[in-house]
């Protein structure tokens, strides 16, 4: 089974607008939910890739001076969180000498510190790009680059959902509410180097996932 996705079961309340009332109300609750909760991260649930399903629908009370129906639906979501000491797959997305940020397609807050990299390790700044610059991984006497062309595999060393910020200074970065904290890991020397091609791994992830469900 692949680990990094869940089934979440969930109760909510919620309207549905008077425009979506002509289509078959399961469809209309399902176009709502997406909105809600597709592309967003429930703290301690994770990040939400799909609704898989609808359990059941109470409701539909309009109440006056509303003409929309007010559904409570109980459902289930698809949810990407991955546990710690898990190995997974990601390409570069960025590298300075704080470390590596990954990127694994349909979400980028994935971070290799500089002090969980394999030892020993090092990195070379580029003099062309201000604080960007390639590490590289130094295994049985073979430099190792790691330069975001292949994909590395990497262990998660820590999930957390950072509170929203108050205010946030212009030149920050923009808010992660989900952040994966992970270490190479040291088992072996091809945890950096050539995986499958990771727009292939995705997909069938998710189907492998998928497959083990039942209604």
């Amino acid at each position: 089974m692949v680990q990094m996705f869940y089934l979440s079961r969930i109760e909510h309340t919620f309207r549905v607008p008077p425009s979506l009332l002509n289509l078959p109300i399961e469809e209309a609750i399902k176009g709502e939910l997406e909105k809600l909760f597709l592309d967003k991260v429930i703290a301690d649930l994770g990040l939400c890739v799909s609704v898989y399903d609808i359990k059941s629908i109470e409701g539909g009370f309009i109440f006056p001076s509303d003409g929309a129906a007010t559904y409570t639906v109980v459902f289930r979501l698809i949810m990407f969180r991955p546990f710690v000491g898990e190995i997974i797959a990601a390409k570069v997305k960025e590298s300075n000498a704080t470390g590596l940020r990954l990127s694994i397609g349909f979400f980028d807050d994935i971070y290799i510190p500089a002090h969980l990299f394999p030892k020993p390790s090092s990195f070379k700044p580029d003099p062309n790009k201000k604080d960007k610059g390639t590490w590289e991984w130094e295994y049985d006497e073979e430099p190792y680059i790691i330069d975001g062309i292949d994909e590395i595999k990497f262990r998660v060393h820590n999930v957390s959902y950072p509170p929203i910020p108050i205010e946030q200074p212009k030149e920050a970065k923009p808010f992660a509410p989900m952040v994966i904290t992970v270490s190479s890991s040291p088992e072996s020397h091809n945890l950096i180097g050539i995986c499958c091609n990771f727009l292939d791994l995705i997909p069938v992830s998710l189907k492998a996932y998928l497959g083990t469900l039942k209604a």
